[in-house]
């Protein structure tokens, strides 16, 4: 007997019938006088079933699955085997699925399920493109190993790419995708996908039909994101990518609402493909008749008045009709500090409120308005909460937050709080949400909940290598998030004490030559209660005198040297006028600058000391934002003066004679030049240490004033491209022309701007392009008769940067520049030229990473000759190592 002729269902592959019962005719009984003759539609009792053609599948978890039991009553055919079926195929773990009985005994029948299982994947293949996409590929596709291959999966597969790839602009793409047996497994099989994504199809002409009232150029530009090729043009694509054309077909027509056609629309859109790389776009518009605004009524408004809202909205009669400055003017989603209707509302406290412009009537050429408001409820804020800080301290977020319970509802004021979070650096300002919960219309309640993700808040420098004639060392520590009351909490060290909002920074580094120690502590909110900065630093540079031995090996004598111990203390607040972006800052600091038998070209004296004690009073205005490491908005500048006292006011030296006898001490140092005899060594001796003497009785307390300026402003120009401008100015100068300016306090441009150790409290400016400090004026060191650098007393510097982030993740924030620098350091005011600038242009690369802080390089190519001497030429392509400078 063949059980085939048994079959009570119908092979199940590619049809829609699939799981439903397909009765065939009976098998005779002739020749099986053993059996009882099979009964249609007869109910029998199951006496067995048998699971056939299984590879990988336990039968017995396949019997299970059915539900079928032993000595259960069955109808064959009938609703028991068709839902077994059906169940069974559902899984998509079977290319078919069959159902035999196999004889019959009395009342009882016996079952086989005879199962073809899928085969399953075990390797995927992809050719024809990069090997780093491929693994990308897998994942969208998710084709993963054991997954059961089936035909809907191939074709989705090759659709899914397909389009992927149209969408990148190769409307060419084709992929085909094979599988082949494995013999590695049973009923394994490996996947083979072939990418052949073609020439990248170009736009190679845009036409429109049906434009009279502007011009092919003008609707051209309105495609922001769809350009015909130009062999110029390689800062905007002009590959045709379906989404970007949909969304240009609408700034096409909010062109024409502009310019007061509002019944623009586009009729069509086409293309035609010239060849295998070239299509053209054709695209039919409507324009209709132009418009003009008539009357704007404002209807249900009893908070502001006509007069005031008919401002705010800058739309006169007359005017030509404008539907996207209209909406603009209602409510600007794009910026969310925008002067439109619906803000003044809602920083007025009318959460609730609704405004809709609605066409009451468009006689002729001119459309009537009604702004019809429904203004709610004046509401307030209940409760105002925040999670997702882990490590910061409640109390040091609640004091920067411009939203409290019972204020009247504002949305400047979250998006200003948003700003104040984002510039603690504790946070990652791209994840600072505010969600509004629990609005209440009727009651004119809303809670707030600020969601934070916490980012890391403090940073190790280590660094070693080799400069100086030496190993240099460096270790800092700096944190950001310090707290100082749970520094005797051992429970509090994770590693450090955290959450309360100071800072305190350790640094250390060391050579053979030199030594720097500094402490650094701030308190942003001394007392608790306002915002007022406390500042302390405490620091000390030693400099030991070097030379070479016969052998032209450095040798160091610490026995010699040069240091400065310094102490500052600041108070720096935050005040409410002209704005709270305000702070004014006050600073007392202290220095004592060591000479042991060490002479260098920044001073003319070689033992002694000299002190300086000054104030510095500090004005600045901070409103970048939203995030401190990359600012998209606002402005920085800061203006600082720093005094001494003048001491020669109240001294009875006479500085005149004083500086008298420097000059003509310095000039007969000058006649003599190189001791040719023994009685002119002898004197040069006796002139140099009399004018070491001079000089430090000249410079024994500093007496200077020092004047700096410093601003950056920060424009999105689209998306997140941002243009920070920079400007800066710096002057120092002198109460007394008879002592002149101070050795001290010179700004010296050039480089990479970093100071690594500074010796004499100088400022090291940055402008990329020239070697570090190579832009700083030189003089002739009376004493040893040599050029060496002075030190500028006044410079400026302006810069234009465009920065792009790659990413601004918590983990590490990336972002690309290019850039245009022009500055210049001069001796003194009289040789100082505002226009006579040193230029450079360049590119470079930023890496923000919480745990080490700033990471970057910039190459710049110097268009102008330094001022070190014998420099001739452009300074040309200079590469600069960024660590930790400012962002």
């Amino acid at each position: 007997m063949e059980k085939r002729a048994n079959n009570l269902t119908k092979g199940i592959t590619n049809s829609i019938l699939s799981a439903l019962i397909i009765p065939l005719l009976l098998f005779s009984a002739q020749g099986i006088a053993q059996e009882t003759s099979f009964e249609e539609g007869k109910q029998y009792i199951l006496g067995g079933l048998t699971v056939t053609g299984l590879q990988s599948y336990n039968e017995q978890t396949v019997k299970s699955y059915t539900g079928l039991r032993v000595g259960q009553p069955i109808r064959v055919p009938g609703d028991e085997i068709s839902a077994v079926i059906k169940k069974l195929w559902n899984l998509d773990l079977f290319s078919n699925v069959e159902m035999f009985y196999t004889k019959i005994e009395d009342d009882k029948i016996f079952l086989e399920l005879n199962i073809t299982e899928r085969p399953t994947l075990n390797n995927v293949t992809v050719y024809g493109v990069k090997k780093r996409k491929v693994e990308d590929i897998i994942d969208d596709t998710d084709l993963k190993k054991g997954k059961k291959i089936t035909e809907s999966l191939i074709a989705n597969t090759k659709n899914y790419l397909q389009n992927k790839y149209k969408k990148q602009g190769f409307l060419n793409a084709k992929v085909s995708i094979a599988t082949a047996a494995d013999t590695t497994g049973a009923n394994v099989q490996n996947m083979v996908i072939n990418v052949n994504k073609g020439d990248k199809v170009k736009i190679k002409d845009i036409s429109f039909i049906g434009n009279e009232k502007l011009s092919n150029k003008r609707l051209k530009k309105s495609l922001k994101n769809t350009k015909k090729k130009k062999f110029y043009r390689f800062w905007k694509k002009s590959k045709y990518i379906e989404a970007d054309f949909e969304e240009d077909l609408s700034n096409l027509v909010d062109t024409y609402a502009e310019r007061g056609y509002r019944d623009a629309r586009v009729l069509s859109d086409s293309f035609v493909k010239l060849d295998e790389k070239n299509i053209e776009l054709i695209i039919k518009v409507e324009e209709g008749d132009k418009y003009y605004f008539g009357d704007i009524d404002f209807v249900g408004n009893s908070v502001y008045t006509d007069r005031m809202l008919s401002q705010y909205l800058g739309i006169k009669k007359g005017d030509t009709y404008n539907g996207v400055l209209l909406k603009e003017r209602i409510a600007d989603d794009s910026d969310p500090d925008a002067e439109d209707l619906t803000n003044l509302y809602q920083n007025n406290g009318y959460l609730f409120s609704s405004i809709n412009p609605v066409e009451v009537s468009a006689v002729n050429d001119t459309i009537d308005f009604e702004i019809r408001i429904i203004e709610g409820k004046e509401t307030f804020l209940d409760h105002i909460t925040v999670s997702g800080n882990d490590k910061t301290n409640d109390h040091v977020i609640f004091r920067e937050l411009r939203t409290r319970p019972g204020q009247k509802y504002s949305k400047s004021n979250i998006v200003r709080t948003i700003r104040e979070l984002g510039q603690l650096g504790f946070f990652d300002a791209e994840q600072i949400v505010p969600d509004i919960q629990n609005p209440d219309p009727n009651a004119g309640t809303v809670d707030i909940n600020y969601s934070l993700v916490e980012s890391g808040s403090s940073q190790i420098e280590l660094q070693g290598g080799f400069g100086g004639g030496g190993f240099i060392g460096t270790l800092g520590l700096s944190f950001s998030n310090f707290s100082l009351k749970n520094i005797f909490n051992k429970e509090a060290y994770k590693p450090v004490p955290m959450g309360d909002g100071q800072t305190f920074a350790l640094r250390l580094q060391a050579s053979r030559t030199f030594r720097v120690y500094s402490l650094n502590f701030s308190e942003p909110w001394l007392g608790g209660k306002k915002p007022v900065r406390f500042n302390l630093s405490l620091s000390r540079t030693q400099q030991f005198a070097t030379g070479y031995d016969q052998n032209g090996r450095l040798d160091v004598d610490k026995s010699r040297g040069f240091a400065i111990t310094g102490v500052s203390a600041g108070l720096a607040k935050r005040v409410q006028w002209p704005d709270d972006f305000f702070t004014i800052s006050h600073s007392l600091s202290y220095q004592l600058y060591d000479f042991n038998d060490y002479n260098s070209g920044l001073f003319n004296f070689g033992n002694g000391s000299s002190n300086s004690l000054s104030y510095t009073l500090g004005i600045s205005r901070s409103s970048q934002g939203p995030s401190r490491i990359f600012p998209m908005s606002g402005s920085n500048f800061e203006l600082t003066a720093k005094f001494t006292p003048p001491y020669s006011l109240f001294s009875n030296k006479d500085f005149k004679q004083l500086k008298q006898d420097v000059d003509e001490t310095t000039q007969r140092l000058f006649e003599i030049g190189e001791p040719g005899s023994t009685e002119e060594q002898l004197e040069a001796n006796q002139l140099s240490n009399e004018l070491e003497r001079l000089e430090e009785e000249r410079f024994k307390l500093l007496e200077y004033y020092k004047i700096k300026f410093k601003g950056d402003w920060y424009t999105r120009i689209v998306d997140k491209l941002v243009l920070r401008t920079n400007a800066e100015f710096g002057f120092l100068g002198a109460y007394n022309h008879d002592i002149g300016d101070v050795p001290f306090e010179r700004f010296y441009v050039g480089g990479d701007g970093l100071g690594n150790f500074t010796l004499d409290g100088r400022d090291v400016v940055q402008l990329r392009g020239y070697e570090n400090q190579s832009l700083t004026p030189y003089i002739t060191n009376a004493i040893t008769g040599r050029l060496e650098q002075d030190g500028g007393t006044i410079y400026n510097k302006f810069s234009l940067e465009l920065r792009y982030p790659l990413t601004l993740k918590p983990t590490a924030s990336i972002y690309a520049l290019s850039f245009l620098e022009a500055g210049n350091a001069f001796n003194n005011f009289n040789d100082y030229n505002p226009f006579e600038l040193k230029r450079s242009a360049g590119v470079g690369l930023r890496i923000f990473m919480p745990a080490f802080g700033l990471l970057g390089i910039d190459f710049g190519y110097g268009f102008d000759t330094d001022a070190r001497p014998g420099s001739v030429g452009p300074s040309g392509w200079q590469t600069h190592f960024i660590i930790g400078q400012q962002f």
